[in-house]
């Protein structure tokens, strides 16, 4: 089964110029979605995580999962003003504009070993403020997990010290 298969290209979304990654054929089959979990979770070898962090919103879909299927927490990362308790923010840039992300002060302890899961991997930025986030409350990043890397893009270089995974790249 080829992951790649369940994505879809939507031109000039959510602007002129973008090539869009749609995930939801991939969300629709549950042996993809399965399939895809397993890949995103071999990734990590044994190593051991406490906690997954998964950036708005469609890091939400598959860290869910991964923390299921590692045993760890799971801590949403999200726009201004979503989240309910007190925050800590980091802005970013993204390929196609800024924008901010925040987490509950509480999320992370420190020494806690995180993974940090999002969707797409293209220029970095958004990952780059998670690890940022995670960092300023003590957490030890032990991979970047990505569904997929737009690798034309470079957003890796922005990861020299950290270990980056994607189960897909374009």
């Amino acid at each position: 089964m080829s992951i790649k298969n369940y994505i879809r290209d939507i031109q000039d979304f959510p602007k002129e110029g973008i090539l869009f990654k749609d995930i939801t054929p991939l969300l629709l089959d549950p042996k993809a979605t399965k399939e895809c979990v397993q890949i995103l979770a071999a990734s990590l070898h044994g190593t051991v995580v406490d906690k997954v962090v998964g950036a708005e919103s469609r890091g939400f879909l598959f860290g869910m999962l991964l923390a299921q299927e590692l045993g760890a927490g799971f801590v949403p990362v999200r726009k201004p003003n979503k989240l309910p308790y007190e925050t800590i923010a980091a802005s970013y840039a993204l390929e196609y504009g800024t924008d901010t992300l925040e987490i509950h002060k509480d999320a992370i302890q420190k020494g806690d070993r995180v993974l940090i899961h999002d969707d797409v991997l293209a220029t970095g930025g958004t990952a780059k403020a998670v690890c940022e986030l995670v960092e300023q409350l003590g957490g030890e990043i032990v991979q970047l997990n990505f569904l997929m890397e737009i690798s034309f893009l470079k957003g890796r270089e922005k990861f020299n010290n950290q270990k980056v995974f994607a189960a897909i790249s374009y």
